[in-house]
């Protein structure tokens, strides 16, 4: 019988051969960096590397081995373009990134818009984030916020993009990816659902209930209580409140904040009917310009990958390589193109770091259409 400690001492060998090859090579690599700064050669090479897989594949004896030796090597090939990147991002050779960095945002006399009506969360969320002395208006639709911003009759938006209980706004995510307009800042409140209805309403009048979608399902579990109120989507809460107000019928009644419930003239009859009550909602602020506040701490990009075994991973590993902490990451199917996914990742870092600017020009060279969203 084979000694097992003969063996392992065999492949300890071999892996200080390999540790040593490895060393080897990465020398070179630093070598053809130094080349591509004096030509400005880029650093990923698709079809190089394809061709040296085929040769590299064809040089083992089955199938497992292939499939190794592919995954070997395309690691080593990932970390040769890394070490790369980074020596190039020292020598400056990368060039900047198209942001300005300001010291802080100019909101004297700038106009704000928010998706929905007065006494909105989001309304809420813009006079916690630029104070109550700004001039605001609002729209109907998400939409309608982006366009007024990247037609300039507003110079910042504020919208929803995550709530603690219901998830993420998907809608606001297919918007940041179709407009050239950048996140420059965020706002958390805490949500705190109220339901009224007209003064003097009670309980035993309602028949019918309106809000907001998500307010509805975080009220899910006081509204079983009612089973028979019939449950009315908007698309928004102040809506909901407004249109109670407006429609002057006790058996309506709203979900909405306690200030929608004073701006509108509503009596809360109850309070605090969400079943979360750490419910908060994370609210971006947008702008058409590409500029970020030098203190910024969280960078926010989107991407696509190419549809093929691991590629998603490869992306991923420039984050990790450049210890750069990445603190979310979703998805969303790319429009007429059944089965592909855009990639929208947030992370540690602000746009002057040389590890950020390495992550970035790695994943810019390698994936689909990356684009920075914002540094905020």
């Amino acid at each position: 019988m084979i000694d097992l400690l003969t063996l392992r001492g065999q492949i300890d060998e071999i892996d200080r051969e390999i540790v040593s090859l490895y060393e080897r090579r990465m020398k070179i690599s630093g070598q053809v960096a130094e080349y591509k700064i004096e030509t400005g050669k880029k650093v990923f090479d698709k079809q190089r590397e394809e061709e040296k897989l085929a040769v590299l594949k064809s040089l083992v004896s089955n199938d497992f081995n292939r499939h190794g030796i592919t995954e070997l090597f395309e690691q080593i090939m990932s970390m040769s373009r890394k070490l790369q990147y980074q020596m190039l991002t020292e020598k400056g050779a990368l060039g900047k990134l198209p942001f300005i960095g300001v010291d802080k945002l100019d909101t004297e006399k700038a106009r704000v818009v928010f998706q929905g009506a007065d006494g909105a969360y989001s309304q809420a969320a813009m006079m916690q984030y630029f104070g109550d002395q700004i001039s605001s208006f609002h729209v109907d639709t998400f939409r309608d916020a982006m366009i007024a911003i990247d037609e300039g009759s507003a110079d910042f938006a504020v919208l929803p993009i995550e709530n603690s209980t219901a998830g993420v706004v998907s809608e606001i995510y297919d918007l940041l990816a179709e407009f050239e307009n950048y996140i420059v800042g965020e706002q958390v409140i805490k949500i705190e659902h109220c339901l009224m209805g007209l003064p003097g309403t009670k309980l035993s009048d309602i028949h019918t209930v309106c809000s907001h979608p998500q307010s509805l399902m975080q009220s899910a579990r006081f509204l079983l209580e009612y089973p028979s109120w019939k449950q009315i989507s908007m698309k928004n809460n102040a809506f909901a409140a407004k249109k109670v107000q407006k429609d002057g019928d006790k058996s309506q009644a709203a979900i909405a904040s306690e200030y929608a419930a004073k701006l509108y003239g509503l009596e809360v009859l109850q309070k605090g009917i969400n079943q979360s009550s750490s419910n908060s909602t994370r609210f971006i602020i947008v702008t058409n310009q590409k500029i970020f506040k030098k203190d910024a701490k969280k960078v926010s990009i989107c991407f696509e990958v190419p549809h093929e075994s691991g590629s998603l991973y490869h992306m991923l590993s420039h984050f990790i390589y450049n210890n750069l902490n990445m603190n979310k990451i979703e998805s969303r199917p790319i429009e007429e193109r059944n089965w592909e996914y855009r990639f929208f990742i947030d992370f540690d870092g602000n746009l002057g770091d040389s590890a950020v600017k390495n992550a970035l020009r790695g994943l810019r060279d390698e994936a689909r259409n990356m684009r920075i969203l914002g540094n905020y």
